[in-house]
């Protein structure tokens, strides 16, 4: 016989099965010798009262031996058919996309415009220590997407759209750790994403599919309505039936590509600020109520929102233990973004701090058109790079200077590699951002009493936190409503916000190809 139950365990036992067992006898009123095994299936932390505690719920098998109740997804060996599916992009939604094809007994054909995952690292290394920005291999371009070398952070509110498990599931299939499986916040960490990443990419290969690297689309074939094949590198043509567009949210040229073909798109709403780091031990010590962090609790996150007049003003990505990394993909621009192995062990913690933008921030750029927001987004990003040196140096400030309007003396230190220059960022971001971001400061510093502090700094610029984007389909068949055969897929496409809902969004987009074309 089986039961679940729900235990409240001190974190000094969580780790401790022998007290699981007995917390989940006295729970259910059983004898000791009577629970065969203790399975966790979700546990959470809850600290919200001084002592922090794990909530548990956990499936005990009573006189009864334990199954492997790990799900395993099976792949079909695909050969080359009549019918060409090509994916464009290898990040959560091409992965996942391509993935879900090989379920289908259907090939996939990807093409990737930057670098294998392995061959990405050299890249970064020339942007962290000789800051030299490969337009095509970065933090945000390769395999594995922006996701690769991130936090790795799994929790997505879009349960909705597909099944969440799944997904999970399928990550451990490809060797992350189990405990993404349980955790009310799961995370994989920078260190294991690249290896999940290549593991995906020789299941793709192992079962038929073709995967090309260093392969930007540079043109799309199109007649009548309906799209026939691709451009590559600007010199190689591909005929495919049908297309799976996830390039991400920071691949412009598509974008300027798709509307030069007068293919409709449209400017959405999304946010820009900063990143604002603080001292994790700092973070601890206002989320855990104690002085000390406890060995069994993980570096502490938060979650920040307030709402000033219409405005939203977020945390964003919030990287417990983490670093601050340069995500540019380009050479005259500064983007930063967060980034933490799986033991989140440094000493900072940093977040995106962002303000919602919409069509009223962007209308002194209207004459770019449906690029306005776009081309408010990269002003931002020139403006920091500018402001940092022009050499990835990030333009920095004390939040406490910030919001007084002055300039800080001194800055202290921070994860970001590249560096750091005191800049006074209450006059250099917009207008409208500074304001809002100086007012919520003050009010998340009475939701979280500590977090405005000369500890604390902030850094610019935060901007590529979706896409101002939208790539339109129909909602019934993902597909795109001008052009037959055009699916645009994930987060470039504007239909999803990090790992786990860019991987959904790329299965339900290899369904529908699968349903439409009626492929066999």
């Amino acid at each position: 016989m089986k039961k679940e139950t729900e235990l409240v365990i001190s974190p000094k036992f969580v780790n401790d099965y022998s007290f699981l067992r007995k917390a989940s006898a006295e729970k259910l009123k059983l004898n000791f010798a009577e629970i065969s095994s203790v399975r966790i299936l979700r546990r959470s932390i809850d600290a919200r009262s001084k002592n922090p505690i794990y909530r548990i719920k956990v499936l005990v098998y009573i006189n009864e031996i334990p199954t492997d109740e790990t799900s395993t997804i099976n792949y079909h060996h695909v050969i080359d058919k009549c019918k060409r599916i090509a994916i464009v992009g290898f990040g959560p939604a091409g992965m996942f996309a391509a993935l879900r094809l090989l379920e289908l007994g259907v090939k996939p054909l990807v093409f990737e415009r930057g670098k294998d995952v392995q061959s990405r690292r050299k890249d970064l290394k020339l942007i962290l220590q000789d800051r030299i920005v490969n337009p095509n291999s970065n933090y945000c371009f390769g395999e594995g997407g922006a996701g690769a070398y991130s936090d790795g952070k799994l929790y997505t509110r879009a349960t909705k759209r597909g099944d969440v498990q799944k997904i999970l599931s399928v990550l451990v299939q490809h060797e992350a750790q189990k405990e993404i499986l349980i955790d009310a916040h799961p995370h994989i960490g920078s260190n294991i994403l690249p290896k999940v990443v290549a593991n995906i990419r020789n299941t793709v290969l192992k079962y038929g599919g073709e995967i090309n690297f260093e392969s930007k689309v540079t043109d799309f074939l199109i007649s009548k309505n309906k799209i026939n094949g691709l451009i590559i590198n600007n010199n190689t043509e591909v005929n495919v039936d049908a297309v799976i567009l996830a390039v991400g949210h920071s691949a412009r040229d598509i974008y300027y590509l798709i509307h030069s073909k007068n293919i409709f798109i449209e400017p959405k709403p999304f946010a820009m600020g900063v990143r604002i780091e603080h001292p994790q031990h700092l973070i601890d010590q206002i989320q855990y109520h104690s002085a000390q962090r406890n060995p069994n609790l993980p570096a502490s996150s938060y979650n920040l929102a307030c709402q000033i007049g219409e405005k939203g003003i977020y945390s964003f990505c919030m990287c417990p233990g983490g670093i601050i990394i340069p995500a540019s993909t380009d050479k005259d621009e500064l983007v930063l973004n967060g980034m933490s192995i799986s033991r989140r062990d440094s000493p900072f913690a940093n977040s995106g701090l962002v303000v919602s933008i919409d069509k009223k921030d962007w209308s002194s750029y209207n004459d770019c058109r449906v690029f306005a927001g776009l081309q408010l987004q990269k002003e931002l990003e020139k403006i920091a790079f500018i402001a940092g040196g022009k050499s990835l140096k990030a333009p920095a400030q004390r939040i406490t200077d910030f919001v007084q309007g002055k300039i800080s003396d001194s800055l202290p230190a921070s994860s970001y590699i590249p560096g750091t220059v005191s800049s006074p960022l209450h006059e250099i971001l917009p207008s409208n951002i500074s304001k809002m971001l100086q007012d919520s400061l003050l009010i998340f510093n009475k939701k979280m009493k500590g977090y405005f502090t000369h500890e604390a700094q902030i850094l610019a610029a935060e901007t590529r936190t979706s896409s101002p984007i939208r790539i339109t389909r129909n909602d019934e068949t993902l597909e795109h409503l001008q052009i037959k055969g055009l699916f645009p897929c994930g987060e470039g496409a504007g239909y999803a916000g990090g790992i786990v809902s860019a991987a959904i969004d790329g299965e339900r987009c290899a369904e529908a190809v699968k349903r439409i074309l009626t492929l066999d």
